[in-house]
């Protein structure tokens, strides 16, 4: 180096003096808070029956959905969205494990996958209204008909991109097939399948509510149809706000059964980016 070659220096960064849980709270509030200022503005400044104030509405839903409501309406469809969900998740997976294994399988059931995931599971409603009555099996069964497919289907493409070594490897140490789904198979595929459990839990909300509002006596959704019909507009938001609730209490359960399940996989994906 020569003398007259300057040295450049280089000064640490000032850190933040705002704690870091300050600003995440403040990044994930802060859409929600400007809406929810929107809209008490706008039912000041123009007042419209259909988009009543926020205050109507908080009083609504302390009205309408911790009465008798929450054992009748509430309960029952929250019972019903968790039975889809695991039904949907477990069998998702035990019929992706199969078919993501088999060649000869996967390209006969290929066709057929095709098909019926083509149905708009909506459409369903109607028929199995016919057969199995408004019944909660009618309900349960078109939210598995519908959460089942992300799951399957992630689950198929999750085992096709297992890694040949490893595969060649446990047929090596002549390890049994059970070990081998769930040494091998399981934990490379997880990633892709949790990715499936997602979108299973959004199709399967919309879901209930759907089948609840097209052949139902009761539910959150069957409820929230009977508000709009009578032009009851603030018990009719207090149930969209409530489903909003339960989508975030389900996003959170998501998020927290992820970071158990794929821990290895995200600490895998730090070290790398380190």
């Amino acid at each position: 180096m020569s003398v007259s070659e300057t040295r450049r220096i280089v000064l640490p960064k000032p850190r933040s003096r705002v704690p870091r849980w300050i600003t995440g709270t403040l990044e994930v509030l802060a859409l929600p808070i400007i809406i929810l200022a929107a809209w008490s503005v706008s039912a000041i400044v123009s007042p419209n029956n259909r988009f009543p104030s926020l205050w109507a509405i908080g009083e609504a839903f302390g009205q309408t959905w911790f009465g008798s409501a929450l054992t009748v309406d509430v309960l029952p469809s929250v019972g019903r969205l968790l039975t889809g969900i695991v039904i949907a998740v477990v069998a998702g997976i035990a019929v992706g494990l199969l078919v993501g294994s088999n060649r000869w399988l996967r390209s006969l059931v290929e066709p057929v996958f095709e098909f019926f995931r083509a149905i708009p599971p909506p459409m369903l409603v109607p028929l199995l209204a016919l057969a199995l009555g408004i019944g909660d099996q009618a309900k349960v069964l078109v939210i598995v008909a519908g959460a089942v497919w992300p799951v399957l289907l992630n689950t198929v493409e999750g085992v096709r991109a297992v890694d040949s070594v490893q595969r060649e490897t446990a047929r090596s140490y002549q390890l049994s097939t059970p070990r081998r789904v769930v040494s091998i198979v399981l934990p490379s595929a997880a990633p892709q399948i949790m990715a499936g459990v997602r979108q299973c839990i959004s199709i399967a909300l919309i879901l209930m509510v759907i089948s609840e509002m097209s052949a139902s006596s009761s539910g959150i959704g069957y409820q929230i149809l009977v508000f709009q019909t009578n032009y009851q507009y603030p018990q009719m938001w207090s149930g969209v706000i409530l489903l909003g609730l339960i989508g975030i209490l389900l996003a959170l359960a998501f998020q927290l059964a992820e970071r158990y399940v794929l821990g290895w996989y995200h600490g895998l994906k730090g070290a790398e980016r380190a």
